[in-house]
C-alpha cells in the first residue's frame, strides 16, 4: 500500500460513501428509491452480458414485451429478485459462498441458464471467451478445486487478524470470483451483485444504495482488460485503481441522483397540494410512481384504495399536472409514465 495515487484513491472512495451513506438517514422513505436503483443495476448488469431490456422495458409487464425480447426481460427481473433477496438474507445471514449460490438459484431460475445448474458450483471444465476450449482467452481453475477455492475467499473476507483496507478487499473478492468463474452462466452478474451485498454486510453501506454495473458497462473494455492483466501480469495495482475511480464516479453520480430526486419530490409536492382532498390519496399514487414509475388505471385504484372511476380522476389530476404522460396511444388500456423521474436514472 505504498502506492500514493493508490491512497488518494482510498481515501477519496472511503469520503465518497461517507456521503452518500449519509442519504440513507436523511432521505425519507429511502427504499421507495432504492427499487429504482436496483433495476438500474440489473438492467446495466445484464447489458454487459448482452441482454438488451433497458429500464423502460424492465418497468412494463411480461405482456407488453415483444415475444422474442422476454427472454431478455425476465432475465432482467430475476436479478431484481436476486438482489432483493440476498439483501433480506443479509439481516440473518454472513456473506459467504452459501449466499452466492443461492442469489445465483434465482438469477437463473426458469430461464436461459436454467439447464446450466442454477444454484449449484460446476461439475465440468468451462471458459471465457473463444468458441471453443481450445481458442479460449481465459481458462478457469478445474471445477474440483471450485469448493476450496470459494472456501478461500470466505476466510479472506472474515479474516480479523491481519488489516486490509475493505474496499481493496472487495475489489480483490470480485477479481478472484471472475477469475474462479463458480458457476456455468451467470458469474459476471453474481459477481458484481457481490460488490453491493458485501459494502451492506460490512456496514460500510446501511442501504443498498451503491452499484458498479453502470460503471463497468460504459468502461467494458477497461473492466475485462484489467481483469485479464491481473491473471497474466498480476498487476493487482492497476485493477485496485480501476475499481476505486468506479466506487468515487458512481458514488458522486448516486449522490446526484438523491439531490435530483429531493428537488423533484418538493417539486411534485406543491403540485399535489393544490389537489385539495385528493391530495392524500395522490400522495398513495406517487408512492407507487417512486418505487415504479409506470402505472395503469387498475394500478392506481389500488395504490390509491378507490373506485375505478376515483383513479380515473386522479389520472387525469397526474396527466394535467404533468407528472404523468400516456405512453401506449391505446383507446383502452392505457399506461402512464413519470417521465421526469426516470429520467434521473436513465440520463
Amino acid at each position: 500500500m505504498d502506492d500514493m495515487e493508490l491512497q488518494q484513491l482510498l481515501g477519496q472512495a472511503d469520503r465518497e460513501l461517507g456521503r452518500l451513506d449519509m442519504y440513507s438517514d436523511y432521505i425519507p422513505n429511502i427504499d421507495l428509491f432504492i427499487r429504482m436503483h436496483v433495476l438500474k443495476e440489473a438492467t446495466q448488469s445484464s447489458k454487459i452480458e448482452g441482454t438488451q431490456t433497458n429500464m423502460e422495458d424492465a418497468l412494463l409487464d411480461k405482456e407488453d414485451i415483444a415475444l422474442d425480447q422476454r427472454d431478455d426481460w425476465e432475465e432482467v427481473q430475476n436479478y431484481v429478485a436476486a438482489m432483493n433477496d440476498a439483501i433480506d438474507k443479509l439481516e440473518t445471514f454472513p456473506f459467504t459462498a452459501r449466499l452466492a449460490r443461492e442469489t445465483h438459484k434465482i438469477l437463473l431460475q426458469g430461464v436461459r441458464g436454467e439447464h446450466k445448474q442454477p444454484g449449484e458450483f460446476r461439475r465440468s471444465q468451462n471458459w471465457i471467451g473463444g468458441a471453443s476450449i481450445k481458442d479460449a482467452v481465459f481458462i478457469p481453475p478445474v471445477h474440483t478445486s471450485i469448493n476450496d477455492l470459494m472456501s478461500d475467499i470466505e476466510h479472506f473476507v472474515h479474516d480479523k487478524d491481519k488489516y486490509f483496507p475493505e474496499l481493496l478487499k472487495i475489489a480483490l473478492v470480485h477479481y478472484q470470483f471472475e477469475t474462479i468463474h463458480p458457476f456455468l452462466d451467470g458469474n459476471g452478474r453474481v459477481g458484481r451483485l457481490l460488490i453491493t451485498l458485501y459494502l451492506v454486510s460490512k456496514g460500510i453501506l446501511k442501504k443498498p444504495v451503491l452499484y458498479l454495473s453502470d460503471f463497468f458497462e460504459k468502461n467494458r473494455t477497461h473492466y475485462y482488460d484489467n481483469l485479464m492483466r491481473v491473471r497474466e501480469k498480476n498487476d493487482l495495482l492497476q485493477w485496485y485503481k480501476f475499481f476505486l475511480v468506479g466506487i468515487i464516479e458512481t458514488a458522486k453520480n448516486s449522490i446526484k441522483t438523491f439531490d435530483d430526486i429531493l428537488q423533484l419530490q418538493k417539486e411534485v409536492d406543491i403540485k399535489i397540494q393544490a389537489l385539495g382532498s385528493r391530495a392524500a390519496n395522490a400522495q398513495k399514487v406517487l408512492n407507487y410512481l417512486y418505487q415504479r414509475p409506470v402505472i395503469d388505471a387498475a394500478r392506481v385504484s389500488e395504490a390509491a384504495e378507490v373506485s375505478p372511476a376515483s383513479a380515473y380522476k386522479l389520472i387525469a389530476d397526474f396527466e394535467r399536472l404533468e407528472i404523468l404522460t400516456e405512453i401506449t396511444g391505446g383507446k383502452r388500456g392505457k399506461t402512464y409514465m413519470f417521465s421526469s423521474y426516470l429520467r434521473l436514472f436513465t440520463q
